[in-house]
């Protein structure tokens, strides 16, 4: 990731450096002490991550942050300020900040917030792709189903389950689709029947799908430790898995028990099914 400093201390620009190429967050492609100049240079370097302080001369945090956005929509933005005015905090989050981080600077604090910051950039790029690839074989399959397209409805989903990105998503997509259009269901198929109708390797496929499914199954027993009524956790849990191997996968993630939550793939995609048809 290519990572631009906006902040009129060079001393904390130094201490951002430093983080960043000590814990290999991403390439500095360069900085400013001032907004002004600043905002010129980040339009002609077009970084991916911006670190911004609130304060600054010429042009503050905010309107550096709205002016922007409003051109390069996509860059994301992380402030760093000592300012602890709920207001403001509340308009850095309107203009576009992903994430507000108070000084003086604490280093883990601003590997885990790039982190996640790359982490969505990435899920973001994934979900290009896969959508560019749904729409190469939407154009090729025009005219197989009147059933409408599914792809986004599945897509959404996993988003939501949290494997967007793994290397099963586009298996997934095609597996759920070609069920609907035909109007199938796990009932009529064995999963290496069904898997055959795409590849000669069918095995190497269920794996795929199979490691991206308990991906999902980790995500939803990691959310239901974090809040046990949340909505993903509650829709998704007992849908696509099983809630007693959730909640084995919720003991191993606690410690309590050595045994994981397994997948059952037959479940899994009968529960993809469903919810692409009532998303």
């Amino acid at each position: 990731m290519d990572i631009y400093i906006v902040e009129d201390d060079i001393n904390i620009i130094n201490i951002l450096k430093q983080i960043i190429r000590e814990r290999n967050l991403g390439n500095v492609i360069g900085y400013s002490q001032n907004g002004i100049e600043g905002e010129g240079e980040i339009l002609e370097l077009n970084p991916n991550i911006i670190l911004v302080d609130l304060l600054m001369p010429g042009k503050d945090g905010l309107n550096l942050i709205k002016d922007i956005k409003g051109i390069r929509p996509n860059i994301q933005f992380i402030m760093i300020s000592q300012v602890s005015s709920k207001d403001m905090i509340g308009k850095a989050y309107e203009y576009g900040v992903e994430y507000y981080i108070n000084k003086p600077i604490n280093a883990l604090e601003i590997d885990n917030v790039i982190r996640k910051v790359i982490e969505k950039i990435q899920m973001g790029n994934a979900i290009k792709e896969i959508q560019k690839l749904v729409k190469i074989r939407d154009v090729e399959n025009i005219g197989v189903s009147n059933s409408g397209n599914p792809s986004e409805k599945i897509i959404k989903i996993m988003q939501k389950v949290g494997i967007i990105g793994e290397s099963g998503c586009q298996d997934i997509v095609d597996i759920i689709s070609y069920l609907i259009q035909n109007n199938k269901s796990m009932k009529d198929f064995t999963i290496a029947e069904l898997l055959s109708k795409f590849t000669d390797n069918h095995k190497s496929m269920e794996q795929r799908i199979r490691r991206t499914a308990a991906v999902g199954l980790s995500n939803l027993a990691n959310l239901g430790l974090e809040d046990y009524m949340n909505e993903v956790f509650v829709e998704y849990s007992n849908g696509l898995y099983s809630f007693e191997q959730i909640k084995l996968e919720m003991d191993y993630i606690r410690g309590k028990s050595k045994k994981r939550g397994t997948v059952n793939l037959k479940k899994f995609i009968d529960g993809m099914v469903f919810y692409s048809l009532h998303e």
